[in-house]
């Protein structure tokens, strides 16, 4: 009976230091993590708000284009072109062109006045939104050629007979776009024209005692002004007055010896052109 008593005494006291023990191993571990945390977001890089400036091409390409001369290229670009005209001429060596409206028409030759032709061809640059420089070369024949005579047994080619003023050119020109379709165009420059072999007299100046007295300087000038619709930015219509001077030679006096400068062959055309731009 007393071990009885001593065991259940023993147990009850083992019982009781559990709940403590328990409680001193709560106290000493370490307090447990929370459940959950938000994850740490990393950090862009800051942005630099300073950007590449534009380079001077592209701004220059984008504050000097339009106006009204090519409107869709800037200022400093440029284009190959071709001209081609067609007109009658003044054929008159007295007084200037149109000192006889009256005979002037462009179906017949009254008073000499002959169909001329011209070709030129050169390059020009947008120096302005509204204007264009450039240089130009060509030839022109202020007579020569008589289409119509394609119909008939007759020359075409009437040098020979006609001799009229003919030869190359060189120069500038320009245009200025008042409008993007209309236009105001001038040029002029150096011209060489043909040598008329020295046939300066006709018989009235026999008459009158009159020979060659030397050769012509073939060197002179020419120009022009005039104005147009352009169509497109290729293609352009217009009307234009070119000059071109020409000496003739020197005409002497049989009787006396005195020599003088003939101009006579200086000649005039009101043309129609036509501009095919590259």
């Amino acid at each position: 009976m007393k071990k009885t008593l001593f065991a259940l005494a023993f147990a009850s006291a083992g019982l009781c230091s559990v709940p403590a023990f328990a409680q001193d191993s709560q106290a000493t571990s370490p307090a447990a993590a929370p459940a959950s945390m938000p994850a740490e977001q990393p950090q862009a890089a800051p942005q630099d708000d300073t950007s590449a400036p534009a380079t001077d091409a592209q701004a220059a390409d984008t504050s000097v284009s339009g106006g009204n001369l090519q409107p869709s290229q800037p200022v400093g670009s440029g284009n190959w072109f071709l001209d081609a005209n067609v007109g009658r001429t003044n054929g008159s060596s007295s007084g200037g062109f149109g000192s006889n409206a009256s005979g002037f028409n462009f179906l017949h030759g009254e008073r000499g006045r002959r169909t001329g032709y011209g070709l030129i061809g050169g390059y020009r640059w947008k120096v302005g939104q509204d204007l264009g420089l450039g240089l130009e070369g060509g030839y022109t024949d202020l007579g020569n050629f008589r289409v119509k005579n394609v119909f008939n047994s007759n020359d075409v080619n009437q040098k020979k007979q006609e001799n009229a003023l003919r030869g190359w050119l060189l120069g500038v020109n320009g245009r200025i776009n008042l409008m993007p379709q209309w236009y105001m165009s001038f040029h002029g420059g150096y011209f060489h024209a043909n040598d008329n072999g020295h046939n300066y007299n006709n018989s009235v100046g026999q008459d009158l005692h009159l020979s060659s007295g030397g050769r012509a300087g073939r060197g002179s000038w020419y120009g022009g002004v005039g104005t147009g619709w352009d169509i497109n930015e290729h293609f352009g219509v217009g009307v234009q007055y070119d000059y071109f001077h020409a000496n003739a030679g020197k005409v002497r006096n049989d009787d006396t010896g005195e020599t003088r400068a003939d101009l006579k062959r200086s000649t005039g055309i009101v043309s129609l052109t036509g501009e095919y731009r590259f």
